[in-house]
């Protein structure tokens, strides 16, 4: 990190003597109320998800309301407040913003929000979006969560009784401007090496999608598959609807309130574990009894796994390979590959033609998104001879490896970018640097992030 001078003395809370220690009570309201909006029920006013508050700042403003139309189960807040998110896992990934832009200056948002306004005697509403998104703040609300497994919430009194360092209106203005400006040169360079490890991402579909469509030998001859989106394949490739090929595998959920199902040996998969191309642990077991009691089988190793109902199915099918035996929940599916079929060729024939696959495979007219099976089976595929589908799956292991070790780099520059981001934000916040007299350049080097 850059070398930022210190503050010269520090109190025994560690903030800077010059700044007044005090519980956040006295310098905040918390969840204001709707009975002081002044609007007429006819009046559009901003409607904010979860999903449209950001990590670590910004709301996305692209949904509006008639007053009237929103019922009393939605949490209210206005320009300038500042929105936590309150709930597992978004408070730990730092969903939290500064509200600005409302429609009509007003808002209405998920009900796993806390709403902090800052008295603006006392307190910058920048400063105070700042302080909510440091690492000791986080780390502390993480420690006062309550309630059982995903429905952990931080509870108001938290945020209350959180002890703040708070220096001059003019001081905390200050620390604002240059996190802001320091903030978005970091934000750059996260940006260009993401927008990098997007262009590997297509490359690597790109070579997946076509080995599994066109083989290895870009002299062969080749002929219609007589299927649009698929196009020519090889001319000595069969072609076969998926379901002469694999049988399918469904899952199910034990009860929950039986703990002898639960906590067991046997991998439970679920969407929140398919997040790789091969799967050989998940964050739930099972027992055998809770596999003997319940809808979801066994799965042999080297299956085909895929996410059929998830919102991530707007823009992507999760699709990997288990290499243990697994079960799964409702929301998955297992192919098994016949003799004919190598379950890797399939693997990375759905993984690198998705875009083709996913609005044919898509669950109309449904308020959860949801792959229909019978459109997935009756999709024709290419089928090479076996020799061919070996030689292939050899290939693209030597692509993908390559491509994700490049990826892993570029990742772990993210990683440090993030960290640095983070580290700064909370010293900035604490006073554990003085940026008092920070001067933002005219001109901006952006390498000046990384070398100070």
């Amino acid at each position: 990190m850059a070398r930022y001078p210190a503050y010269p003395q520090h109190s025994s809370e560690g903030f800077p003597v010059t700044w007044e220690g005090m519980r956040l009570r006295f310098a905040i309201k918390m969840n204001p109320s709707k009975s002081e909006i002044e609007l007429d029920g006819s009046d559009l006013v901003s409607f904010v998800t979860m999903d449209a508050v950001g990590e670590y700042g910004g709301i996305r403003l692209d949904e509006e309301k008639e007053l009237s139309e929103i019922g009393s189960g939605y949490t209210y807040f206005c320009d300038d407040d500042v929105v936590v998110a309150k709930i597992t896992p978004c408070f730990e990934n730092g969903k939290a913003a500064l509200a600005k832009g409302l429609t009509n200056k007003t808002a209405f948002g998920t009900t796993e929000l806390h709403v902090l306004r800052a008295n603006p005697d006392q307190l910058e509403p920048q400063f105070l979006f700042y302080l909510t998104i440091s690492d000791l703040f986080r780390k502390l609300g993480e420690s006062e969560m309550y309630g059982a497994g995903g429905q952990k919430r931080v509870p108001e009194t938290f945020f209350k009784d959180f002890r703040a360092g708070l220096p001059t209106l003019g001081v905390q203005q200050a620390i604002a401007r240059f996190l802001d400006f320091k903030t978005a040169q970091i934000d750059a360079l996260i940006a260009k090496q993401q927008a990098l490890l997007d262009k590997l991402a297509e490359k690597r579909t790109a070579l997946i999608s076509h080995a599994v469509t066109k083989g290895l030998d870009p002299a062969a001859p080749m002929k219609d598959s007589g299927v649009a989106w698929l196009g020519e394949i090889p001319a000595h490739w069969e072609a076969k609807r998926l379901k002469f090929v694999v049988s399918t595998l469904g899952g199910g959920t034990p009860n929950t309130g039986k703990p002898e199902y639960w906590n067991g040996e046997i991998p439970w998969v679920s969407p929140k574990d398919m997040k790789c191309d091969f799967i050989a642990a998940t964050e739930d077991y099972l027992t055998d009894l809770g596999v003997a009691e319940s809808a979801t089988k066994i799965v042999p190793v080297d299956s085909v796994l895929i996410v059929v109902r998830s919102g991530i199915l707007r823009h992507t099918i999760p699709v990997a390979r288990n290499t243990v035996e697994v079960s799964l929940n409702q929301d998955m599916k297992a192919l098994v590959a016949s003799d004919c079929l190598r379950p890797g060729f399939i693997h990375w024939f759905i993984s690198g033609l998705q875009d083709g696959l996913l609005p044919l495979w898509s669950k109309q007219g449904c308020t959860v998104e949801s792959i229909e099976m019978g459109y997935m089976t009756n999709t024709v595929i290419p089928l090479p001879p076996m020799d061919e589908q070996d030689a292939i799956l050899e290939n693209i292991s030597k692509i993908t490896a390559k491509i994700d070790e490049q990826a892993t780099k570029v990742d772990d520059v993210i990683s440090a970018l993030a960290e640095y981001r983070s580290a700064l934000i909370t010293n900035a916040v604490t006073g554990k640097i003085d940026v008092r007299n920070f001067q933002i350049p005219n001109r901006t080097n952006v390498k000046e992030v990384t070398h100070g």
